[in-house]
C-alpha cells in the first residue's frame, strides 16, 4: 500500500469512530408471556397480542421475540415467572390477576403488563388507575360491577331463586374482591350466597355436588385463569347434570355449552395491551402509564342450553343480548 493511500485509510477510520459499532446487530427486545393453562387453549389471545404488536410495527422473529411459559399449577406459575426474570426479558405480559401475582413475586423491576385484570387496586398490584406506581400497568375489567350484574341477570333467569352460589378459585388474587361484590349483590337482590371454592379442574364435580346438596338454584362462575382454561366443557356438563342455571364471566365457557356469559371482550383488551408493551420498549415507565378500563362488555346467551334446562328466558333479556347461540 502506498504511503498516501495508507494515510487516507487511517484517516477514514479516525473520522468514523462508530463504524464498527453500527455494524453490530441491534438487540431484539424480548417479551415474556406468562400463561396459565395451555398454548392451545389460549391460541386466540396469543394471536390477538401478535396482531396488536404487528399493528405497531413488531414482527415476531424479526424485531421482537416472545418467550412463552405455560403453567398448569400455581407452583409452576411462580417457577416460570422466576424463569422469565432470570432470562432478563424486557417486559412480562401477564394476562390477569393470577399471572400478575406470580410475576410480582418474582420481580419489582421488570415491567409487567396485564390485559384483563379483575381488580388491580383491590389486589394491591397498582396504587391507583391514574398513577399505577411500581412496575405494573395495563388494562382492567370492572370486576365489582360485572359480578353485581352477573347475579342480577341470574335472578332474571330464575326470579323465584332464594340461594345462589359463586364458584371461584381462592388462589386468584381477584377472589376476595369478587366475593365481596357478590355478597353485596346477593343482599341487594334478596338471595343468600353459597361459596364454592375450587383450586383445580378436578374439584369441579365435588363442588357441584355440594351446591346441589345445599339447594343452590343458580351459579355464577367467576372469571379466572382456572375457569377460563381448565375443563370448560366439564363445567357446562355439570351445570346441565344438576339442572343448575349458570352465568360465566367468560364467553369461552358459553362456546363449551354454558348458559349465559357477561363480561369484557378480552381479545380486544389483549390487542390493546400491545400499546403498553410498545411504550415500555420505547422507554416509558409502567408507573407513568395509567391503567385503562375495558369499555366493551358482552352478554351472550346459549338458547340450546336454556332449552336443555327447560328454561324460558325473559324476552327483555334476550333483546339485550349481544349474541344468542341457537
Amino acid at each position: 500500500m502506498r504511503r498516501r493511500d495508507f494515510i487516507g485509510f487511517i484517516g477514514g477510520i479516525l473520522a468514523s469512530p462508530n463504524t464498527g459499532r453500527a455494524q453490530q446487530p441491534a438487540k431484539v427486545p424480548r417479551v415474556g408471556y406468562l400463561g396459565f393453562g395451555t398454548a392451545a387453549a389460549s391460541a386466540m389471545r396469543i394471536e390477538a397480542l401478535r396482531a396488536g404488536l404487528n399493528g405497531l410495527g413488531y414482527l415476531e422473529g424479526k424485531n421482537i421475540a416472545i418467550e412463552f411459559r405455560w403453567a398448569e399449577t400455581d407452583d409452576e406459575l411462580r417457577e416460570f415467572a422466576a424463569q422469565l426474570v432470570a432470562l432478563n426479558v424486557d417486559v412480562i405480559f401477564a394476562t390477569s390477576s393470577m399471572e400478575v401475582g406470580a410475576a410480582k413475586q418474582a420481580t419489582k423491576t421488570i415491567p409487567i403488563v396485564f390485559a384483563s385484570h379483575a381488580d388491580p387496586i383491590g389486589t394491591g398490584h397498582v396504587v391507583s388507575l391514574a398513577q399505577p406506581g411500581g412496575n405494573i400497568t395495563g388494562l382492567s375489567v370492572l370486576n365489582s360491577e360485572l359480578t353485581t350484574k352477573a347475579l342480577e341477570i341470574l335472578k332474571e333467569v330464575v326470579p323465584e331463586a332464594k340461594r345462589f352460589s359463586v364458584l371461584s378459585d381462592p388462589a386468584a388474587p381477584s377472589h376476595v374482591p369478587t366475593m365481596r361484590a357478590a355478597e353485596a349483590a346477593a343482599e341487594k337482590i334478596g338471595v343468600t350466597l353459597h361459596a364454592a371454592l375450587v383450586r383445580a379442574g378436578e374439584e369441579y364435580e365435588e363442588a357441584f355436588a355440594k351446591m346441589a346438596g345445599a339447594d343452590v338454584q343458580g351459579v355464577f362462575v367467576a372469571a379466572s385463569s382456572l375457569t377460563a382454561r381448565s375443563r370448560a366443557e366439564l363445567l357446562a356438563q355439570l351445570a346441565l347434570k344438576h339442572r343448575m342455571p349458570s352465568i360465566f364471566g367468560l364467553r369461552d365457557n358459553i362456546a363449551a355449552g354454558g348458559l349465559i356469559s357477561y363480561g369484557a371482550e378480552r381479545l380486544e383488551l389483549t390487542r390493546r395491551a400491545a400499546t403498553y408493551i410498545d411504550k415500555i420498549l420505547k422507554g416509558a415507565k409502567p408507573a407513568d402509564l395509567p391503567v385503562e378500563q375495558g369499555s366493551k362488555y358482552e352478554l351472550v346467551i346459549n338458547l340450546r342450553t336454556a332449552k336443555a334446562l327447560g328454561l324460558i328466558l325473559p324476552p327483555l333479556l334476550l333483546a339485550r343480548a349481544d349474541e344468542v347461540l341457537e
